[in-house]
């Protein structure tokens, strides 16, 4: 299988892996730590057609069920989860992070989900898949090596501006003891600002959230276009990990835009909104 990458400029953080005809990206941070299940899923290897092809996750953007959940299970075979053991946020640009457990294994995939308005989810049952879900936006992953607990947000420029991050590290202390100075921190596959041009009704909510230095760094004026920036969710959520106690040397930024790399990865952006989304997956293995 060949794929052309574009990736940003630095070190690169993430590596690709395939088996069966199914890609996917892992960060070479959490892929040290023994008893833990990394992944983010591409546009390879599934069963989806159109616009949607072929690895679409989405639930939400007209594909067939059948489909999405036949997606679901061959990308759990690839990375070692069964669809039975996924767990699916319910994602509507929130803030607001839930902690689930052995009694939500298969909701949002296999079963319906009796809770809505959740962009995090984090846990430390052993064998209990989290997943979220992006065609742009940028996802956060947490993994507490102390005390073996884990979480996975959703971060568009709402959740950033809102500052989802501080809350998922918030309620990690409430329910596992979490030390934010302990936390490894991953920005998973996202747009590049580059390619994320806004206007001044999504640059004023940053500007009010984040010092002038940080907002300068986030912001930057599109030249000869009057009110338009480019904006940094990557360093956005940078600062709102510094800012909540991560480390820096604990941080480990996205080496891939979605936007530039439309052929394997679903960007909404790049596409116009014809598309089918990805997943991020963060699991504690079973048994450990």
């Amino acid at each position: 299988m060949e794929i052309k990458i574009k990736r940003r400029s630095g070190v690169q953080t993430t590596d690709i892996h395939e088996k069966d005809g199914v890609a996917w990206i892992s960060y070479k941070a959490l892929d040290k730590i023994p008893w833990l299940i990394n992944a983010f899923s591409t546009r390879l290897g599934g069963v989806s057609e159109g616009i949607y092809s072929q690895m679409n996750l989405a639930h939400t953007v007209g594909d067939d069920p059948e489909r999405v959940l036949e997606n679901h299970r061959i990308i759990g075979r690839a990375i070692g989860i069964a669809a039975e053991d996924m767990v699916l946020a319910w994602q509507t640009h929130t803030v607001n992070v839930m902690k689930v457990d052995d009694t939500y294994r298969g909701m949002g995939i296999v079963k319906d989900r009796p809770y809505r308005d959740v962009d995090g989810i984090m846990t430390d049952t052993p064998g209990l898949c989290l997943l979220t879900s992006y065609a742009d936006c940028v996802p956060l992953y947490f993994v507490d090596p102390v005390h073996k607990a884990i979480a996975l947000s959703h971060s568009g420029w709402r959740g950033t501006v809102g500052n989802i991050a501080r809350n998922t590290i918030e309620e990690m202390k409430k329910n596992f003891g979490t030390d934010p100075a302990e936390l490894i921190a991953c920005i998973g596959p996202s747009i590049e600002a580059s390619c994320y041009e806004v206007g001044e009704d999504v640059a004023e909510p940053f500007r009010e959230a984040y010092t002038k230095e940080e907002s300068e760094r986030i912001l930057t004026p599109e030249a000869g276009k009057e009110g338009k920036f480019f904006l940094d969710l990557t360093q956005a959520n940078v600062f709102n990990f510094i800012n909540s106690g991560i480390r820096e040397e604990n941080i480990h930024r996205p080496d891939l835009c979605t936007a530039c790399n439309a052929s394997w990865l679903h960007s909404h952006r790049a596409s116009g909104g014809k598309r089918g989304g990805m997943c991020a997956f963060l699991a504690i293995k079973g048994g450990s």
